[in-house]
């Protein structure tokens, strides 16, 4: 069962108990390869090799503009390689939004791999957009939804203030558990891997993780912010649910309503468009996000945002963070 989280702790300031509920919004800028990797198809072309920075950034930094939201972009760092990439991140930063770390190269399996291979990517990224952007990051989210004890271990060691890898959604996971057996009888290789059972139990507010059990409370010296999941069912309240079905987004939004803190979490693709982008058939096929003209993603994803302004301050995830260390928790009203 979902734990709350108390909303007038010993200590905390009384005007807490009549702000607003507290939301952020992110964007994991995944590159188009990584979804042709997961559907175990054949890289796209190299027109196409960054698209989501090229045609979803500037939708998404438009959408923004509208509702007046700082949001949080989770950078893959090798996309620092193209010059054209770095300007419309600069584009990023000079609007108010945060660059966090989405490690270097994407690897589904990075949680997976020995402390020094997992060192060397996450630094990676974490250099690129030091030298080439001026971006200290404070952030991270992990490729898949993953964690582990060594990943932990990496974020402690180079100064993380908060993590925001965790998805404690049983649906999503035997989604993914059938997406990727169908995929195995049919003799298709994926990149995609299962995270662990035990994420699916871990807190579904922000905590401070246990360094040996990441998924459990304890004294990291980071928090972590696990992407939002409705109370109960643990239903993904992300971009591709919002998206895929009006009902859906209705009743997740409700649903929601009883959360003090939304962390909306959205991929580059929520704003891509199969036709206007020329994306591949083959990939269209097997994504059903895709296959949602690019007008009613755009509708769906503004009627979220002018929906969450109504009641919520958004904010980047660093400033929720911030709040959790300074209170332990987010203290704010449920309803």
């Amino acid at each position: 069962m979902d734990k709350p989280t108390a909303c007038a702790p010993p200590g905390c300031p009384r005007s807490a108990q009549s702000r607003r509920r507290l939301a952020s919004v992110s964007v994991d800028l995944d590159p188009i390869g990584c979804y042709t990797a997961i559907h175990g198809l054949a890289p796209p072309a190299e027109a196409l090799r960054h698209v989501v920075l090229e045609r979803a950034l500037p939708r998404f930094l438009d959408l923004f503009a509208r509702y007046k939201v700082r949001a949080t972009f989770f950078v893959v760092g090798s996309d620092l390689e193209v010059a054209g990439n770095r300007a419309l991140l600069a584009e990023a930063v000079a609007a108010g939004h945060e660059l966090g770390n989405h490690s270097h190269t994407h690897p589904y399996d990075l949680a997976r791999r020995e402390r020094a291979a997992i060192l060397q990517d996450v630094r990676a990224c974490h250099e690129a957009l030091r030298s080439l952007l001026g971006v200290v990051p404070r952030g991270f989210r992990s490729p898949g939804y993953d964690m582990s004890v060594c990943l932990l271990d990496v974020l402690q060691e180079i100064g993380y203030r908060y993590d925001s890898s965790l998805l404690p959604s049983w649906p999503y996971y035997v989604a993914k558990l059938g997406v990727l057996a169908a995929m195995a009888l049919r003799g298709r290789t994926s990149r995609a891997v299962l995270t662990s059972p035990a994420a699916l139990l871990c807190p579904p507010l922000p905590y401070r993780p246990d360094p040996q059990r990441p998924h459990r409370r304890g004294q990291a010296t980071l928090v972590e912010l696990p992407v939002a999941t409705t109370p109960g069912m643990r239903l993904p309240a992300i971009g591709t649910t919002l998206v895929l079905s009006e009902r859906l987004r209705l009743h997740v939004l409700e649903a929601m309503q009883a959360r003090p803190f939304f962390n909306l979490e959205m991929h580059g693709m929520d704003l891509l468009g199969a036709q206007q982008d020329h994306l591949p058939a083959d990939l269209v096929r097997r994504q059903p996000d895709l296959q949602v003209p690019l007008a009613a993603k755009w509708q769906a994803l503004a009627s979220t945002l002018e929906r969450l302004s109504a009641d919520h301050d958004i904010v980047p995830l660093r400033e929720v963070a911030d709040e959790v260390h300074r209170h332990g928790g987010i203290f704010r009203p449920r309803s």
